[in-house]
C-alpha cells in the first residue's frame, strides 16, 4: 500500500509519476498540459473572450472571523481589474463571502475551514461553516493552494444556474490559460465522519467496531477523515465550477477538482463541473455520497474515481475525456474491506457498493487507443459491487471494460458488476480480464444482449453528448427507482435526453472539448456579471 500522507512539495509539477492504485488519494495523469483536440462534427466553439469591463472594488468586506480578509491589492486580466481579498489560513468562525462586483477571493496556500474536530461528534463542538454566495469567484494564488473542509465543519457553496460559484487559478484570472492548461492549484477537499475502508491513519487499522481513519495529503499537519456516522454532513455544493486544479504536490500526491473523503449522506452535491483537472475530475473516498448532475471535461486521469468503500449513488453524469490523453472514464476500486475484530476473529463489515445511472461517457472518435494505467474506459477492481444503469459509453478506439482483482486485501472478494440498459461503442477487443477475470468472464458480467445491454452499439450522439435517434430507441431501465430512492425515475438512457434537455446550460463553462450553449461562458475567461 502506498503512503497517503505527505508534505507539500512546491515546484513538483514536472515530476514523472508512477501509476496509481486504489489506495491513493489521486492517481496521476500524464503531467504537463492537457492536449484537447476538437470533438467529432459538429465541432463545438468556445465563447469569445469578453472585452475588459470589470472595475476593481474599493476594498474587502468585513467578515465574522476576527482574522478578517487581507486586502492584497488589485489584479488585472482580460476582463478588467479586480480587488483581491485573501482568506486567512484557518477560518475559525462561520463566515459568509458575499458577491461584490470587481472582487475576487484568494487562497494563498492551504485554507482550513475549521480545525479537525475528530472521529466522533461531541456536544458543543466549535463547528465552522464557510458560506459562499452565488456568483463568487475564488482562485488559488499558488500551486499549493487548496480548500480543506475539516471533519465536523461545513461548506455552503450554493450558486445558481445563472450565477455559479467558480473556483479557479491565478493564471485564469490573468488570462494566460489556453485549452491545454491544467494543474495550477490544488482543489476542494471535503473531509467527513462516515465509514471508510483501507484504514491507514493513527487510530485506524483493524480494530473492534470498525473504527477506521485515513490521512489525506496536503501538508505536514495530518488531515484526517473517516468516522462512524454515515449520515454526517460536510455541507452543500451546488452550481459550482472547479477549473485548472490538480497541482502535483509530490510523488503520487496530486489533488483533483473535488475530493470527498468519508462524507456522509447529509452532504449535498449537485451541478458540479470539473474542468481540466491534471488528475481525476473528482475522486470519492468512502462514506455515503449522493450526487446528481456532474460534468467532467478534460480530466488528465479518470473522469470519475471512487475508492475505499464508497457507498454511492450518482445520476446524470457527463464524462468527456480529451483526445489521446488521460486514463479511464471511470476507475472503481477498493482494495480492502472495512473489518472488525471480535473474539480474535476478523471479518468484513462492508465493501464498496456504488450505483451510477444516466451517464454519458465519451472518449473522442479521433483519440488513439487509451493504453494508460487503466487500459480500458471503465476499470472495476476488487471489493467493489457496481451497478450501471441507463448508460452510454462512446469509446470507439478503446477497450470499454476491464475487471481486475489484483491487490485485494484479505478479507476480500472479487468485484461484481450489474448492468441495465447500458450501450457501448468500443474497439474490437471490448473487454480486458486481469487477476481472477478473463475477457470472456468480463463480457459475461456485462451481459450484452440481456437487460437491454449492447456492446456493439452505433452511436448517434449529437453536439458531442446529446442523445440521437439511436440512443432514444434504447429502452431505459424501468426499475431504476428500486436501485436507490435517490434516483429520479426516467424513460431514457444517457445524461441528456434530447436537445430540449439543457440541465447543463448556464452554470458550466465552454471549451473546444464541450460547448454547453450560449448561456455558458468561456472556461479560459472569468464571468463578469
Amino acid at each position: 500500500m502506498k503512503t497517503i500522507h505527505g508534505l507539500f512539495l512546491a515546484g513538483c509539477s514536472g515530476l514523472a509519476l508512477a501509476g496509481c492504485g486504489p489506495t491513493d488519494i489521486a492517481s496521476p495523469g500524464t503531467g504537463g498540459n492537457v492536449i484537447i483536440n476538437p470533438s467529432p462534427t459538429p465541432t463545438p466553439t468556445a465563447t469569445p473572450t469578453p472585452t475588459p469591463t470589470v472595475t476593481a472594488a474599493a476594498g474587502c468586506p468585513t467578515i465574522s472571523d476576527p482574522q478578517g480578509l487581507t486586502d492584497s491589492g488589485t489584479i488585472t486580466g482580460p476582463t478588467g481589474s479586480w480587488r483581491v481579498c485573501t482568506l486567512p489560513s484557518t477560518i475559525n468562525k462561520s463566515i459568509t463571502l458575499p458577491k461584490i462586483a470587481g472582487l475576487l477571493y484568494s487562497l494563498n496556500g492551504r485554507v482550513n475551514v475549521g480545525s479537525d474536530l475528530g472521529f466522533t461528534k461531541t456536544s458543543g463542538e466549535a463547528s465552522v461553516t464557510l458560506t459562499i454566495d452565488p456568483g463568487v469567484i475564488l482562485f488559488g494564488n499558488t500551486g499549493t493552494s487548496w480548500l480543506a473542509v475539516n471533519r465536523g465543519n461545513k461548506i455552503n457553496a450554493v450558486g445558481t444556474a445563472s450565477a455559479p460559484i467558480v473556483f479557479t487559478s491565478r493564471d485564469n484570472v490573468l488570462g494566460l490559460n489556453t485549452e491545454t492548461s491544467q494543474g495550477q492549484w490544488g482543489g476542494v477537499v471535503l473531509m467527513g465522519r462516515a465509514k471508510i475502508t483501507d484504514c491507514d491513519a493513527t487510530g485506524g487499522g483493524t480494530v473492534t467496531g470498525g473504527t477506521c481513519q485515513r490521512n489525506t495529503e496536503g501538508s505536514a499537519d495530518p488531515a484526517l477523515f473517516g468516522g462512524q456516522d454515515d449520515t454526517d454532513s460536510s455541507g452543500s455544493m451546488k452550481y459550482v465550477q472547479i477549473r485548472y486544479s490538480g497541482y502535483v504536490l509530490g510523488s503520487d500526491k496530486e489533488l483533483q477538482a473535488l475530493t470527498t473523503e468519508g462524507v456522509g449522506s447529509g452532504t449535498t452535491l449537485e451541478y458540479i463541473q470539473s474542468y481540466n483537472s491534471s488528475d481525476d475530475g473528482a475522486e470519492f473516498f468512502g462514506g455515503v455520497v449522493n450526487m446528481k448532475h456532474y460534468v467532467a471535461v478534460g480530466a488528465d486521469d479518470d473522469s470519475l474515481d471512487i475508492d475505499t468503500g464508497l457507498r454511492g449513488n450518482f445520476q446524470y453524469l457527463l464524462l468527456i475525456q480529451r483526445s489521446g490523453a488521460g486514463d479511464a472514464l471511470m476507475e472503481i476500486d477498493s482494495n480492502g474491506a472495512s473489518t472488525e475484530t471480535v473474539g480474535g476473529s476478523t471479518s468484513a463489515v462492508f465493501r464498496q457498493n456504488t450505483k451510477i445511472a444516466n451517464f454519458t461517457a465519451i472518449q473522442s472518435a479521433v483519440s488513439s487507443n487509451n493504453e494508460s494505467n487503466d487500459k480500458a474506459s471503465i476499470l472495476i477492481r476488487g471489493n467493489s459491487d457496481i451497478t450501471l444503469a441507463n448508460g452510454v459509453v462512446y469509446s470507439p478506439n478503446n477497450e470499454c471494460l476491464r475487471m481486475d482483482d489484483n491487490g485485494i486485501v484479505s478479507p476480500g472478494t472479487a468485484a461484481t458488476l450489474k448492468a441495465y440498459s447500458v450501450v457501448m461503442s468500443c474497439n474490437s477487443t471490448k473487454y480486458i480480464g486481469s487477476t481472477n477475470f478473463t475477457a470472456t468472464s468480463v463480457g459475461t458480467a456485462f451481459g450484452s444482449g440481456s437487460n437491454n445491454n449492447n456492446d456493439a452499439f452505433t452511436s448517434t450522439l449529437t453536439g458531442v453528448f446529446i442523445n440521437g435517434t439511436g440512443e432514444a430507441g434504447v429502452t431505459a431501465y424501468s426499475a431504476i427507482g428500486s436501485l436507490s430512492s435517490y434516483f429520479d425515475v426516467v424513460t431514457y438512457i444517457g445524461a441528456v435526453k434530447d436537445s430540449s434537455d439543457t440541465w447543463y446550460a448556464g452554470w458550466t463553462c465552454n471549451s473546444t472539448a464541450a460547448n454547453f450553449g450560449t448561456t455558458s461562458t468561456d472556461c479560459t475567461s472569468l464571468p463578469t456579471s
